[in-house]
């Protein structure tokens, strides 16, 4: 009997998906820094029994319709809204992500990029290299302070209560908005639920980590901004279109708020010449907040064993839509 067939949608190091050759026949796409073209990866899904996706690959209705073999989607992420999650359930497709693994390195690096803004570093980084430090002054690239300010956190799952404990070594207050209160982030961190709108209020630093749906597509827009004290920084780590672009442009142009650091945009990845860009109280990453050698090689691990638990009909360990897998059971 011929193996099961698993596509990989980017390139990734040979070692880590060598536990896969013994239960698959395993192909994959063989540029590290471009997403497959669609047209591609719908063919490969019409044979494959499973798929190691990123999140930059879309993977919709049209595409599982045509997947009659495939058992799994093993996306490379905590998130799956590239994933048309109800028609896979539908069709008894699993979906796996990589939650937990990503925890403390996405939420160093969204810290990282709140002290980044805060203390002007890039700004002071370049002005350096640039050679435009002549002399030393009292205000020179003065930022401004993150101990002892208000911390709002927007999307209080793992990375959002791992972000705040980093947060109590700034002796930071903790504000946090999210679907369901966290009680484990109030008992442990101090952590203080409240409405949207008092967050943004009242806070000084403003962390955007919740997921991408339909309630939460443009959450920051025009009226949120307007919100936020002239003194607040915008921080984003979670999904581009969760904010509308232009909306945070207007903001940060016209001194609504202080400044914004970004590691997600709408489109990816973002022109060089996008009017954000050129501003410098903006920090801009391209979409990094997991990238750690060691996160992103635990990441792929977890996948790896995801496929391989669902191609020998055992139980994967991580599942977006139980419902799917019951269906196989």
């Amino acid at each position: 009997m011929d193996k099961p067939f698993v596509f990989i949608t980017r390139k990734i190091p040979n070692e880590l998906i060598e536990p896969l050759k013994s239960v698959a026949n395993v192909e994959m796409w063989d540029k590290e820094d471009e997403a497959v073209p669609h047209e591609l990866l719908c063919e490969k899904a019409k044979r494959a029994h499973a798929l190691l996706t990123m999140l930059s690959d879309r993977i919709d209705s049209e595409l599982l319709t045509q997947a009659p073999h495939l058992k799994l989607v093993a996306n490379l992420a905590v998130g799956f809204d590239n994933i048309d999650v109800e028609a896979a359930t539908e069709r008894g497709i699993i979906v796996s992500n990589t939650p937990d693994v990503l925890s403390d390195t996405t939420a160093d690096l969204t810290f990282g990029l709140l002290m980044s803004v805060a203390r002007r570093l890039v700004e002071a980084a370049g002005y350096v290299k640039e050679n435009q430090w002549k002399s030393w002054s009292p205000f020179l690239l003065a930022g401004r302070d993150i101990h002892h300010k208000t911390l709002g956190i927007v999307g209080m799952g793992k990375i959002g209560e791992t972000l705040a404990k980093r947060a109590t070594g700034f002796d930071m207050e903790i504000l946090y908005h999210n679907r369901s209160r966290n009680l484990q982030a109030e008992k442990k961190l101090n952590a203080v639920y409240c409405e949207l709108n008092e967050l943004l209020e009242r806070s000084d630093f403003v962390v955007c980590l919740t997921p991408l749906t339909d309630e939460t597509k443009h959450l920051f827009n025009v009226s949120a901004f307007e919100q936020m004290k002239t003194t607040a920084i915008f921080i984003n780590a979670s999904r581009g279109a969760v904010v509308d672009e232009q909306a945070l442009l207007h903001a940060v142009q016209s001194g609504e708020i202080a400044g914004a650091g970004l590691d997600v945009f709408d489109q990816e990845p973002i022109s060089a010449s996008h009017p954000l860009l050129q501003l410098p109280n903006v920090v801009a990453l391209p979409h990094i907040g997991s990238a750690s050698i060691e996160t992103r090689t635990e990441m792929i691990s977890l996948c790896v064993k995801n496929i391989k638990a669902v191609l020998t009909n055992e139980s994967p360990i991580t599942i977006v839509n139980k419902e799917a897998f019951a269906k196989k059971s």
